[in-house]
């Protein structure tokens, strides 16, 4: 499929032989996210160099600032996993995109910087209607739900879907487009604000679960149904209930354990429902896997923000130098949305 891409019409301003980036220079709290300089980096084949405009602010950084979650062999030690800006230097055996093209990519670090590598096959357009800066909350979140809970669990119009913690990045975004594809969508929040705009993006049923039990009311919801498609990324005790609450042939995926990874089942549920339980992780999977999804975000995905139908919810924009700051925002659970960090 040939990619469309915005292009810088001026040309690019001569690049600089260093650097500002956020390095993690202690394991623990945000403090230890310090902004330093060093050399730029400089793509490899099937690479490209990005001027990056913003960066996203995820849930894994945070666990990677703790030092629970090291880069994959290979990787850039340096926090941030999604990016958009300019291209300003390809590897060998790069075509597209071009030097000069906007793009927005999943990266598996590297993001909290002026500049960041990026494999080509993992650059998508900047979407028509959105900035170049906007287009920074895409990769990380779209890539993972559509991976996730299209690919994986295979959610079809007509079903129903619940995905936990709605008013996060992976929430808004899985609200939306579930929305939009034809699904009903229910979600658990933390506060009555989170739950209005959770319904503002689409959910039928947004349940505070500081508040209600999410298994009572969305057994009462669907009439003892059940849900088809379950996104959990809480885990520990929220897994008896998943099953509890997943109708015949449901679908649960675990993308994440904020509550831990451990947990007391009782499987009977799981057999008598034929339910099927998956997850996975996205960072550590090979490029092929990651442009497959990429060309599925492309077909299904881009024209629907295009359309305005689907839009990134973006919760602030700090500048890098306050990256200590975006992780305290997002530990706090302040956040409606994504947070960016912008060079």
């Amino acid at each position: 499929m040939l990619l469309l891409f915005a292009r810088i019409a001026q040309p690019s301003t001569p690049m600089p032989d260093t650097m500002h980036y956020i390095d993690i220079t202690d394991f623990g709290g945000p403090e230890g996210l310090q902004l330093s300089s060093g050399s730029m980096p400089r793509p490899g084949p099937g690479q490209v160099l990005i001027k990056v405009a913003a960066a996203g602010v995820n849930r894994p950084d945070v666990i990677q600032r703790t030092g629970n979650y090291p880069p994959p062999p290979g990787a850039s030690p340096v926090p941030g996993l999604e990016i958009a800006g300019e291209v300003v230097e390809t590897g060998e055996g790069v075509d597209r995109p071009a030097v000069g093209d906007l793009v927005c990519a999943l990266v598996t670090g590297g993001g909290y910087a002026e500049y960041a590598v990026a494999e080509a096959p993992l650059c998508l357009p900047v979407p028509d209607g959105l900035s170049v800066i906007e287009a920074a909350a895409l990769p990380e979140t779209f890539f993972t739900v559509w991976s996730n809970v299209f690919d994986r669990a295979r959610l079809q119009p007509g079903e129903s879907f619940l995905v936990h913690g709605g008013s996060s990045g992976i929430g808004t975004t899985a609200i939306q487009l579930a929305a939009a594809l034809g699904a009903t969508v229910y979600t658990t929040a933390g506060s009555e604000e989170k739950c209005a705009a959770c319904r503002e993006l689409g959910a039928t049923r947004a349940v505070n679960y500081r508040s209600e039990d999410f298994v009572e009311v969305l057994k009462r919801e669907t009439a003892d149904r059940g849900v088809d498609v379950i996104l959990d990324m809480v885990m520990g005790d929220y897994m008896q209930k998943n099953i509890s609450l997943a109708a015949v042939e449901g679908r649960i995926v675990i993308i994440a354990g904020l509550a831990g990874f451990s947990a007391e089942v009782n499987f009977a549920p799981v057999m008598l429902k034929r339910l099927t339980i998956t997850g996975s992780t996205l960072r550590p999977r090979d490029v092929a896997f990651k442009a497959t999804v990429a060309a599925g975000l492309q077909q299904h995905v881009w024209p629907l923000i295009a359309a305005g139908r689907v839009r990134p919810v973006i919760h602030r924009i700090l500048p890098l130098a306050e990256a200590a700051e975006a992780h305290r925002i997002m530990e706090a659970s302040r956040h409606i949305g994504k947070i960016l960090l912008q060079p």
